[in-house]
């Protein structure tokens, strides 16, 4: 969001989960996760619980980093204690500063595509670049409400599970309801604007939809594919209408759909040219979506 509204020069840190655009990786890295990332699906589902179950964050601050490059803003979230640093631990952080310094502390909290827009809208306002946000703003709706428009058009809409988690299995909440229902098909699982919900293999399986979509949280697509075993030994996996269509994807969850940023642009054109690739070709397949 910083870098779409023109201040990429001004960053001084990043979290070690921000990626994007590839330029910032050579900030300094302000934050880590307590768990270990390359295990399976299932082992960082387990840990993630027993940290939470402990009332400790999954991540820490690098408090005298921060200290060291005094910036006059911070941009932090509260949407998903287990997605990204809290607003907690930045508080905590922030308040080990010595010589007065009190930045100002933005914390996002997106639960739909509304509240999207009035985050890059209060990210611009703390960088007093008001007209940039609602340029931003402007733009991706006007690209995103293209595709829509188009999608409705449409007569053929897909019935679409959003699979969020492999294992154990989560549906896609927040903003993914309303990009599936954009982008020309009809959801399944999860609600718009609420967090994303827990669902059995059963539910996905009675469900049948005619498409899947595989976006976990923080996996690119060749961790994904990694996972996908997981998934496609349950028993009756092969009988499923995706399944046998050739119409279960599988995304980089972590570059696009998983971010509530300006990217949820791309997001939707990735499921737009999934669901209808007689209609949309946006170039995605082969870096924002595979084949499963």
């Amino acid at each position: 969001i910083v870098c779409a509204l023109g201040f990429e020069g001004q960053l001084v840190g990043r979290s070690h989960e921000c990626d994007y655009p590839p330029s910032v990786r050579s900030l300094p890295v302000l934050t880590e996760s307590k768990l270990n990332p390359e295990g399976r699906s299932s082992e960082i589902d387990r840990s993630v619980k027993a940290i939470i179950r402990d009332a400790l964050s999954v991540y820490s601050v690098h408090a005298d980093e921060l200290e060291r490059l005094r910036p006059d803003v911070i941009v932090t979230q509260t949407q998903c204690e287990v997605c990204a640093v809290s607003l907690k631990d930045v508080e905590e952080a922030v308040c080990q500063f010595t010589g007065g310094l009190s930045p100002q502390v933005v914390s996002l909290e997106s639960k739909g595509l509304f509240d999207v827009w009035e985050d890059i809208r209060r990210v611009a306002g703390a960088l007093g670049a008001e007209e940039r946000g609602e340029r931003l703003v402007g733009e991706l709706q006007r690209r995103m409400e293209e595709v829509a428009g188009r999608a409705a058009e449409l007569p053929d809409r897909p019935t679409v599970a959003c699979v969020e988690w492999i294992d154990p299995l989560m549906a896609a909440g927040n903003w993914m309801p309303q990009l599936v229902e954009m982008a020309g098909g009809v959801n399944l699982f999860g609600q718009a604007n609420e967090h994303s919900p827990w669902m059995t293999w059963e539910e996905l399986r009675d469900a049948d939809p005619d498409v899947i979509v595989v976006l976990p949280c923080g996996f690119d697509i060749e961790r994904t594919r990694r996972e996908m075993p997981a998934l496609t030994g349950k028993a009756g996996w092969g009988g499923l209408k995706a399944v046998q269509s050739g119409r279960v994807y599988l995304t980089d969850g972590n570059q696009y759909f998983n971010r509530p940023g300006p990217r949820l642009a791309e997001s939707l054109e990735i499921l737009a040219e999934t669901f209808h690739p007689e209609v949309f070709q946006f170039g995605h397949e082969g870096t924002g979506w595979v084949r499963g």
